[in-house]
């Protein structure tokens, strides 16, 4: 059975691309689960260009409920009380590219339920697209741009922890930290790589930045005036930033705190709000509504951790070593802030989100930024004394998962702004993939307790 194609420049960009690379015969047909990995099929490139000229495609709507280990929990009528259900796919146009770190040729192309005449209302793409949608209907434009901080390991784990990455031309451990500009140049045949693979994902990405810890380092996106495409950057980052790194006989990491004593990974993402005119919002009445918005954010952090801090191990990362934020606050060029100001003109007025960590939903991230501003243009109310007046200014917000997501759960802002379904299926999911990450006897329990 065949549907009317609503996208029809996309049979042209799947015919373009057999034209331009023949030697691709598969294409993985990805999409993002709750805790941020791809799951998708590997399809026949002449079973694309089928779907692309309108022939259904479905895939199991619980694949989205995947936990961090690729189980199911029962969650309220879904998983093991609803039967497997498929669910309506469809492609993302634009999203059609070359896939450079597999040895075969291959190829990649987003698909989501958003757009589709049955979008799966967990689906991460799916909340953010209609946080955006919302904020559109109003006249509200964001401009987004995500900052990731990432860990490269040898590819070889030793008695089960990562080990340091070595310089390919000495040989010698990264084991000295710092932002030197040298540190760019030993690890650049693989950190050029990656750029160079983001760039034909559609991703722009530019510059490179050697951070703190060791192996670490932070690659920046150029600003986009499409929210959603946005996230599909970094979520599509992640993938192709660990794919050469294996090629390069290293592992790259977006995990939060890989190292207790080294900084943690974040995700910091840029956000400005234009109107239809172009006009920065945020920059307004003496810049009343940007702190408006950061009073928006900071009332809804506490509520969000399980978005911002998505495991046990990425709420390691807050109030240690430096730039990580054990308080929601703001401040003015100030990064032990959740939220700084950046020093910019008018035109780019805009909040830079720190709170996240590395391994957080890229789109669950930007869906509770943009309803915490949201939230706070409509209470249209001051926040509290930016670090800058006060440094002992900040809001309390959970520490660990089981707080977090009571906390998340039962708020009425959140419940309305990210949709009460997405809540209830995202705040089970953490709670059991926690419960189960926690029923474990470790070597240190005996170790400490026998």
């Amino acid at each position: 059975m065949t549907t009317t194609n609503p996208y029809p420049d996309l049979l042209s960009e799947v015919r373009a691309f057999r034209g331009k690379y023949p030697e691709i015969r598969y294409v993985d047909l990805i999409c993002l689960d709750i805790p941020g990995h791809f799951y998708g099929k590997r399809y026949p490139i002449e079973m694309v260009e089928k779907v692309a000229a309108g022939s259904p495609l479905k895939v199991p709507q619980n694949c989205v409920l995947l936990g961090t280990q690729g189980g199911l929990y029962p969650i309220g009528d879904y998983c093991f009380a609803d039967g497997d259900p498929d669910a309506p796919r469809r492609l993302v146009p634009g999203t059609l590219v070359p896939v450079r770190w597999e040895k075969e040729p291959l190829g990649q192309m987003l698909i989501t339920s958003d757009g589709t005449e049955a979008p799966i209302e967990f689906e991460p793409r799916e909340v953010l697209a209609q946080v955006i949608k919302r904020l559109e209907k109003r006249g509200i434009h964001p401009v987004v741009a995500f900052e990731l901080e990432f860990y490269l390991f040898d590819r070889k784990l030793k008695d089960g922890l990562p080990q340091f990455p070595r310089d390919p031309l000495c040989e010698d451990e990264d084991d000295q930290p710092n932002m030197h500009i040298e540190r760019l140049s030993r690890f650049s045949s693989v950190l050029h790589e990656m750029v160079e693979a983001a760039n034909e994902q559609g991703v722009a990405a530019n510059v490179i930045t050697a951070e703190l810890g060791p192996g670490q380092f932070e690659i920046n996106f150029g600003h986009c005036d499409d929210g959603l495409k946005a996230a599909d950057w970094a979520a599509l980052f992640c993938r192709s930033t660990r794919g050469v790194a294996m090629k390069h006989g290293q592992r790259a990491s977006f995990m939060s705190k890989p190292y207790l004593n080294a900084p943690g990974s974040g995700m910091h993402v840029h956000v400005s709000l234009y109107d239809r005119a172009g006009n920065n919002l945020l920059a307004a009445d003496d810049q009343r509504p940007l702190r408006h918005a950061v009073a928006g954010c900071l009332d809804l952090l506490p509520h969000c951790m399980p978005i911002f801090a998505a495991n046990h191990n990425a709420f390691r990362r807050y109030g240690a070593m430096v730039n990580a934020a054990s308080r929601a606050s703001w401040g003015f060029e100030d990064r032990d802030a959740c939220i700084r100001i950046p020093e910019s003109d008018g035109r780019n007025l805009r909040i830079e989100h720190r709170l996240a960590g590395a391994d957080a939903n890229p789109y669950l991230v930007l869906a509770a930024i943009l309803s915490g501003m949201e939230h706070g243009l409509d209470a249209a109310r001051e926040p509290i004394a930016p670090l800058n007046e006060d440094r002992e200014s900040g809001i309390d917000f959970p520490k660990d998962m089981l707080t977090a997501v009571t906390a998340m759960r039962s708020h009425p802002v959140v419940n309305q702004g990210l949709g009460s379904e997405f809540v209830m299926v995202y705040c089970e999911n953490k709670r059991q993939e926690f419960l189960d990450f926690m029923n474990e006897v470790s070597a240190r329990e005996y170790r400490w307790y026998m």
